[in-house]
């Protein structure tokens, strides 16, 4: 893997939820990491408000001269409202209404076009942190299929093996995953780009509910970090009443999986098919007789490892997440 500097190169695409930005806190925290743009979906979330929750969090961390550009992208079936509504609470915090953010670092392109123009020209392979639906990735690749040379791989917090999904609407049987429902063509460009996938599926992530023990263990910390994440997943303790949904560390299981040891992840590969038509839109399942495309997924963590090291990089201060400040 060609890196910057010794450091994995990383452009992060979200959608803006509160599992997102908490994983963007997560991923400034690592010191091997370099954050070289963020990019945004408008699935789970109102884009205004994610773009502002963003440049506050860089803000925050010293990273301002990071490069953002949002999404135009619009998958066929829309997260609902009040989900996407949510993560407005994240930018009504304390801690980020103190700060102020600029604005010169957002890109007049549009996310996926950002990112065609930043892998055309960039020096080294990089590492596409997905953590909301695929959508800005697949048009990027489908513009200019090149850039997949520039790709060293995709971490995509998408899909549900072998689980159930977490779709729950009228005309859908339930097997699919919300991020890889969104845009299910865009899901199934993804699997089959020839791109090296690493997918994180709700089969590891089931593993990792945000229950009161994980907050009351977070909240024992007391960092200014750990207290506004603390904050972020309060708002979530009653985040999807009108389906009884347990909030889960979906994006931040993605997000970590750049920074665990190899022991705490395991991982599996196979041939993976994506359904596009109702009523199993969005369903990423084991493929055979050729159908599907080899990737790769997580299949289970250690939990506790995965919590640990979270807790353990909630516990740094702000002030060590800013890259000049990292060795």
């Amino acid at each position: 893997m060609q890196k910057n500097n010794d450091r994995t190169a990383v452009i992060f695409d979200h959608d803006g939820g509160i599992d997102d930005l908490l994983s963007l806190v997560l991923l400034l925290s690592m010191d091997h990491v370099d954050v070289l743009g963020v990019t945004i979906t408008p699935a789970d979330c109102y884009p205004d408000d994610a773009l502002l929750s963003t440049l506050k969090i860089l803000s925050l961390t010293g990273n301002q001269s990071i490069p953002v550009a949002v999404g135009n992208k619009v998958g066929p079936n829309p997260f609902p409202p009040d989900w996407r509504a949510q993560p407005r609470v994240c930018h009504s915090m304390p801690a980020m209404l103190r700060v102020e953010e600029t604005r010169g670092n957002v890109s007049a392109l549009p996310a996926d076009e950002w990112m065609v123009h930043f892998l055309k020209q960039s020096a080294v392979s990089v590492t596409v942190l997905m953590t909301g639906p695929c959508t800005n990735l697949a048009h990027a690749l489908d513009a200019c299929p090149s850039i997949a040379e520039k790709i060293d791989r995709v971490v995509w917090m998408g899909g549900a093996v072998d689980v159930k999904g977490n779709v729950a609407m009228h005309d859908h049987d339930g097997t699919a995953e919300w991020n890889a429902y969104w845009d299910p063509l865009a899901t199934h460009q993804l699997i089959s780009s020839g791109v090296s996938v690493l997918m994180v599926p709700l089969d590891a992530t089931n593993a990792l509910p945000v229950n009161r023990a994980f907050l009351t263990q977070l909240a024992k910390v007391g960092t200014e970090v750990s207290d506004l994440a603390g904050q972020f997943w309060a708002a979530t303790v009653t985040a999807i009443p009108a389906y009884e949904f347990t909030y889960f560390l979906w994006d931040i299981l993605a997000t970590a999986v750049m920074g665990l040891p190899s022991s705490a992840i395991t991982v599996t590969s196979g041939s993976i098919a994506v359904s596009v038509q109702t009523p199993n839109a969005g369903e990423t399942y084991r493929a055979a007789n050729g159908e599907g495309n080899t990737v790769q997924w997580v299949s289970s963590v250690d939990a506790d490892l995965v919590r640990n090291y979270v807790i353990s990089q909630f516990s740094r201060p702000f002030s060590a997440f800013t890259a000049e400040n990292v060795s």
